[in-house]
């Protein structure tokens, strides 16, 4: 850590010496030394970096965004599976009605293939609780590293604003499946289908 002297300051001093002992330094010294200069120029840069990261967007807005729609995976692998699991069992409830044996049986090994299959649901739902953990993991630590270095860095070079990518409407259009709060009302549907006419 630094006592507050800004980094363009300490550089500029580290230079005025260099300049001054320019004729006394060996060799190896005048390496040693442009190697330092190198370095500081490179932790500069990454500070920079660090800077540019936008990590107020990453954690306010795209960590929360990845974690809701992988929340929203979730729910939706689930309440479709309790569909599936409601099904089967009005099949093994009619299974017993049918005349053949052998459609009987048919069907409950039917079942009971569709009932395992449907463990993806749980290992799934635990897999996306994997990285929707390592997501809060990586956004804490790029918090704590913007903390630390990324003030300094942005006081002395701030970021500069891109330009947001303008989106095709085929690209608005296909953005698939909308968390509810987001997604589109019927009306808003039949509005756009109305304006097809």
């Amino acid at each position: 850590m630094h006592d507050g002297t800004p980094p363009d300051a300490i550089e500029r001093a580290v230079r005025e010496v260099l300049g001054s002992l320019a004729g006394d330094l060996t060799a190896n010294e005048a390496a040693l030394l442009a190697e330092l200069e190198a370095l500081g120029s490179e932790v500069a840069r990454a500070k920079r970096e660090v800077a540019a990261l936008r990590v107020d967007d990453i954690n306010a807005s795209h960590i929360p965004a990845a974690t809701d729609e992988l929340d929203a995976v979730v729910e939706h692998t689930a309440a479709a599976t309790n569909e599936i699991l409601d099904v089967c069992e009005t099949l093994e409830q009619l299974a017993p009605k049918l005349r053949a044996a052998a459609h009987r049986d048919a069907l409950g090994a039917a079942v009971t293939r569709i009932y395992e299959a449907c463990s993806f649901q749980d290992i799934t739902g635990q897999r996306i609780g994997k990285v929707v953990a390592a997501l809060k993991a990586i956004e804490s630590r790029v918090a704590a590293v913007t903390a630390r270095f990324g003030a300094a860095a942005a006081d002395a070079d701030p970021a500069i604003d891109e330009p947001p990518v303008e989106a095709t409407e085929g690209q608005r259009l296909a953005n698939g499946p909308q968390l509810p709060a987001a997604a589109s009302s019927q009306e808003e549907i039949d509005r756009l289908l109305a304006s097809f006419d």
